[in-house]
């Protein structure tokens, strides 16, 4: 996709830069007074023919938007991950007893993918150039409310450590926030989502894909919450702030949504 972004992005730059090159050329040479110029100023006369154009005769020619070179499989040293190398890690990363065991936001088997970042370089490595890159593949496994984090090796392939937290909780991903939004759509706390989408737009208000979506964890604290929101924390609750697409907020804040449990529930306002 990037790469048909930047050629058709280059082609149209291109173009207009070319139509523009040439308007001006048809300019000069239709002007008034340009057509005996060589004649009568030998190789001055272009130049006064140039100045008479609006041109200046010493600009650089127009610039040219080029394609963008096609991105590298493997990245090297520091750089972002590139999307072969994304891809590449994730399925490293989940295969195995993980992809078997564990479940994601949809209950579907095989973890939910949260993040994959650029690990750091070991200390030992630190100095060195041809240190071999890493990446950090971050998990939530939603069959035992484990956030799980591997770190494979992008040079050999292979997982060099598993690490698992419960009562962490990283921000929400885009998925977990429409999978929120779809539990509270079917809701009986939904209804004031839905009544306000139909008054802001005349139409019912059926799946997530309708909203713009955002999301915060909620963790629970000692009596500030109904008692089937106690668990967040060990369990992952969401948050929304929603919003119409192209169109104004809709307050949902006081309304969490356990993602492991699958429940909704409304915040006291006062």
């Amino acid at each position: 996709m990037r790469e048909t972004v930047h050629r058709h992005l280059g082609k149209v730059l291109t173009g207009a830069a070319l139509a523009a090159a040439g308007t001006a050329a048809m300019v000069a040479v239709t002007l008034p007074g340009t057509a005996g110029a060589d004649d009568s100023g030998g190789a001055g006369g272009g130049a006064r023919a140039a100045r008479q154009a609006g041109q200046d005769p010493d600009a650089a020619p127009p610039g040219v938007v080029e394609r963008a070179p096609a991105e590298q499989k493997q990245g090297t040293g520091r750089d972002p991950l590139t999307d072969d190398e994304l891809g590449r890690v994730e399925k490293i990363a989940a295969a195995g007893r993980l992809s078997a065991t564990a479940r994601d936001v949809d209950g579907d088997r095989g973890p939910q993918r949260l993040s994959v970042d650029l690990a750091e370089p070991e200390a030992a490595e630190a100095d060195d150039p041809d240190a071999p890159r890493r990446a950090d593949v971050t998990f939530y496994d939603y069959e035992n409310d484990t956030l799980v984090t591997r770190t494979v090796n992008l040079k050999t392939g292979k997982v060099e450590r598993t690490g698992t937290q419960r009562g962490v909780q990283p921000p929400p991903s885009r998925a977990e926030n429409a999978e929120a939004a779809r539990i509270l759509i079917a809701h009986p706390l939904g209804a004031g989502l839905k009544a306000d989408y139909k008054d802001a737009t005349g139409r019912e208000l059926t799946s997530p894909d309708q909203l713009e979506l955002s999301g915060g964890i909620y963790e629970a604290s000692p009596g500030a919450q109904p008692a089937v929101l106690d668990k967040c924390g060990v369990h992952r609750c969401v948050r929304l702030f929603s919003k119409v697409r192209n169109g104004p907020w809709i307050d949902t804040r006081d309304l969490v949504i356990d993602l492991s449990a699958r429940k909704a529930a409304a915040l006291d306002r006062g």
